[in-house]
């Protein structure tokens, strides 16, 4: 017999058809994500689950949990939505997606870097409705070239992200919980003291997990510490940013533009972000290309076979 997996979305058709290949899968049907009970409606007798950021798995979802689960993937490398405290009293293991989705999101953070600086939104709204711009100085953005670039967070994405911008010519410096290997560094400048990283760093790129440690990194007294003018773009995690903050920040001048792929409280972000101009805007999309999201799917899927098979998995969440 097949072991039974609850699936929480779909996937890319490579994917969908290894979960029907190699499983008694089951789908949820609906165009909106389950609710934490239809989720454990659905893991009811099921040896599995696999499902995203979009599903919390808290205290109450793991004291609920059917004991036939062996189990949890999740589609993901941030696990902020999983009570790793109840996760590890639980006993059951939880995977995630780290490593595959490292590339296709460092191109999203050179995507927002450059539609932040360029105005890149801002020129679009012109265009389409008929204004093209003609006033002397119209339009002027913000080159990248020459320009400090502060990573928080020189993880694998942050690493990603530094290569791509030195490529374009900016100075790369960065902070992080622990210093990398000089090799690892591509000539990166180290801050220990992440406040002298923001007084340097005329961009700002949020890389870093989200926790309660880093949970609105970016507000009014992190953001009085850049440089004037500063841009500020984040691919990680929508809880490092205090978006009141940053909204009244973006307004007044005082950060010339953001760009933003993830928000707190997603998909209902804060409002205040859709009548400004200088904002790039981007709904979640930072591992959105086939190859990554079944890259993704897959190493998921490894994870879930392998400790049903009672084998060694390859990214089990440590807790």
């Amino acid at each position: 017999m097949k072991p039974i997996l609850a699936v929480a979305r779909h996937f890319t058709p490579q994917v969908d058809a290894r979960i029907d290949h190699d499983f008694e899968a089951r789908w949820n049907t609906t165009d909106h994500p389950w609710t934490q009970d239809e989720l454990l409606q659905a893991a009811d007798g099921a040896d599995a689950i696999f499902l995203s950021p979009a599903n919390r798995m808290d205290a109450r979802f793991f004291s609920l949990l059917p004991k036939s689960v062996k189990v949890i993937a999740t589609f993901s490398v941030g696990y902020d939505h999983v009570d790793l405290a109840a996760a590890k009293a639980s006993g059951i293991p939880v995977a995630h997606t780290p490593g595959v989705l490292t590339d296709a999101t460092a191109d999203v953070g050179m995507l927002l870097l450059l539609g932040a600086s360029r105005r890149a939104y801002e020129a679009q709204q012109r265009l389409r409705s008929g204004m093209w711009p003609t006033a002397k100085g119209d339009l002027l953005g913000w080159s990248l070239q020459g320009k400090v670039l502060g990573i928080y967070g020189m993880g694998r994405i942050g690493q990603a992200l530094a290569k791509r911008a030195q490529a374009f010519g900016m100075e790369v410096h960065y902070s992080n919980r622990h210093r990398l290997p000089v090799e690892e560094e591509q000539g990166a400048i180290f801050h220990e003291d992440v406040d002298s990283l923001l007084r340097v760093s005329q961009f700002l790129s949020l890389n870093a997990p989200a926790s309660q440690e880093t949970r609105h990194f970016l507000r009014k007294e992190t953001i009085d510490l850049l440089p004037q003018g500063a841009i500020v773009v984040n691919t990680a995690r929508g809880a490092l940013v205090n978006d009141e903050d940053l909204t009244a920040a973006l307004q007044s001048g005082r950060i010339a533009a953001a760009g933003l792929d993830v928000f707190e409280g997603e998909p209902n972000l804060n409002p205040g972000y859709l009548n400004l101009q200088n904002t790039y805007l981007l709904p979640h999309i930072g591992s959105a290309t086939v190859e990554t999201r079944t890259a993704m799917g897959m190493l998921a899927l490894d994870n879930i076979q392998a400790v049903l098979d009672g084998k060694p998995a390859p990214t089990l969440l440590r807790y």
